[in-house]
């Protein structure tokens, strides 16, 4: 990290007070962040440039889609469309895996900036096999 220590970028939203000005409240209040990984500009990598020449070339290289063929006129990398395996999958993927390792929708729903832990319940409980497991096993251990 010494080499490659964290860069506070100050992003448009996350600060969860009120907001002071008419702009705040239209796109939320400013916090800043760390950024561990940032662009050439050492800020926020944006999310269409990652999905250009990161992402879709990953998973082009991959197999996962059809490779880059042909750029459009004005130069703008144009991919399949691939919602299933797109950008937003690895959001699910980080949701899934935390989950998985018994992380609690409260928490999960205040890391992925939702405001109600009960939209992310019902987003992502179909990843709760586990649930009322332990329940059931408190209630055995009573009346073992």
């Amino acid at each position: 990290m010494v080499d490659f220590a964290p860069v506070p970028v100050t992003l448009p939203w996350g600060d969860p007070s009120p907001p002071e000005t008419p702009v705040e409240a239209k796109h939320g209040r400013p916090r800043t962040y760390s950024l561990v990984v940032t662009g050439r500009e050492r800020k926020a990598i944006n999310r269409n440039y990652f999905n250009s020449y990161v992402w879709k070339p990953a998973l082009a290289q991959a197999g996962v889609i059809a490779a880059l063929e042909t750029s459009s006129q004005y130069g703008a990398r144009i991919w399949e469309p691939s919602r299933e395996h797109g950008y937003h999958a690895l959001r699910h993927f980080y949701a899934s895996e935390e989950l998985g390792a018994g992380e609690s929708i409260v928490s999960l729903a205040r890391w992925l900036g939702h405001s109600d832990p009960g939209f992310t319940l019902r987003k992502y409980s179909h990843f709760l096999p586990w649930a009322g497991a332990r329940g059931g096993a408190a209630i055995d251990a009573i009346f073992a």
